[in-house]
């Protein structure tokens, strides 16, 4: 402590004796009061001067000094009780100890007035970017970023804060320069402890910056699709389209594949398979569809696509592509398709439904357990998925192949 204060501390303590008619304990008391009282009307007249200084300055500053409103009062009423406490007839051992312990909370005071500054540079960050858009990549990308780098400083601001806290106890100095340092015993027990933890750290600032993954992303995890609603410093919340929620460390996204429908944008091309028969008119279910698609409000306006992928033994495999603004439109416009053009099928071109066909060899006798012929080519009419015998070969007409 420097001369000039050690002198004034005796002068001041030299006039506390001339109230040795009160007990020591009153003396003390009423010196706290004092300082406390003061400490109050300090914060008072500071507060004042900085809403004077930032009332003409942009959002950021006057959001700082709003924050630390409550912050600057608690760190200027615990240097009053300090220097109370200095100046007070109190025996210096009880004296030191008190000081070392508001030591202690002015270090953590000051690390709880920096998480607020941080905290305020997060909100004017995000204020530029609107994640309500139907378009909203680039605000997931900056909200995603922005709220990792800020929960990993706020760890790592704990940590510093908690290590130089520690560090003004004797009895703890070594804790605090294990957990500042990682060295000792300590760090080292305390490192095995938190590998985890530190592992999906690093993870987090590897997302942060590279971003795989952002708030809102349509993913497909462990075979489950779903959205993902919440980054945190060690894991991520998928929301899936059930409502469940399916919890991820944030490693699982840097060592383990998995799908992210809305990497680039939004935008994705819903698939929709139908399996028709060999006589099906594709141009007429080409047509249908189209006609389906260009009358969705569903529909972006630039893929559709209908084509046969596949011949089995039995069926043809039409696949139907159209492309949507977002995952969840792409889904509903798959099932629109899937319905109207199912509807179609079953009222306007019944040729297409698949069907099972039996042949007999020519000259035998037709079996009597098939259903009736139809006038159609000879077909029997028993519907989609009934047994409908081919029409015996007769001299317009060669045996069918099928």
């Amino acid at each position: 402590m420097p001369p000039e204060i050690i002198a004034l501390t005796r002068q001041v303590r030299a006039l506390w004796r001339q109230f040795d008619w009160l007990p020591e304990w009153a003396v003390i008391g009423l010196v706290l009061l004092v300082f406390v009282g003061g400490g109050w009307l300090t914060h008072k007249v500071v507060f004042a001067v900085l809403r004077r200084m930032v009332r003409n300055k942009d959002v950021f500053w006057r959001g700082i000094v709003e924050r630390a409103r409550v912050k600057l009062r608690v760190l200027i009423i615990i240097i009053g009780v300090g220097i109370g406490v200095t100046v007070s007839p109190m025996h210096p051992e009880p004296s030191a100890d008190i000081r070392a312990v508001l030591l202690f909370l002015s270090i953590l005071t000051l690390g709880w007035m920096a998480s607020g500054v941080l905290d305020m540079w997060s909100v004017m960050h995000l204020k530029r970017y609107n994640i309500s858009v139907e378009d909203n990549l680039l605000a997931r990308k900056h909200l995603t970023q922005t709220r990792i780098l800020q929960r990993v400083a706020k760890v790592i601001l704990f940590i510093v804060t908690v290590g130089l806290a520690l560090m003004t106890i004797s009895g703890f100095r070594q804790w605090g320069v294990s957990l500042l340092a990682s060295a000792g015993v300590v760090g080292i027990i305390a490192g095995l402890a938190l590998q985890p933890i530190l592992t999906n750290m690093v993870a987090g600032i590897q997302i942060a910056l590279t971003q795989p993954i952002r708030l809102d992303d349509a993913v497909i995890v462990e075979n489950e699709w779903g959205n993902v609603e919440e980054i945190t410093a060690t894991y991520v919340v998928v929301k899936l389209w059930d409502w469940r929620r399916m919890v991820l460390p944030l490693s699982y996204f840097i060592t383990k594949p998995f799908q992210n429908w809305t990497r680039e944008n939004a935008r994705l091309i819903g698939t929709a398979f139908f399996y028709v028969d060999y006589e099906a008119p594709i141009d007429k279910l080409r047509e249908a569809f189209e006609g389906i698609v260009k009358n969705s409000k569903l529909w972006d306006g630039d893929v559709q696509v209908m084509q046969v992928t596949d011949i089995t033994e039995r069926v043809l495999q039409v696949r139907c592509l159209a492309s949507a603004r977002s995952a969840p439109v792409a889904f509903d416009l798959r099932c629109e398709i899937r319905e109207k053009l199912m509807a179609f099928m079953r009222d306007e071109c019944r040729e297409a439904l698949p069907r099972d066909r039996l042949e007999w060899p020519q000259g035998e006798e037709r079996p009597p357990n098939l259903p009736p012929r139809s006038g159609e080519g000879g077909r029997a009419a028993a519907g989609w998925g009934g047994v409908s015998p081919s029409a015996p070969p007769g001299p317009e007409r060669s045996p069918d192949p099928g």
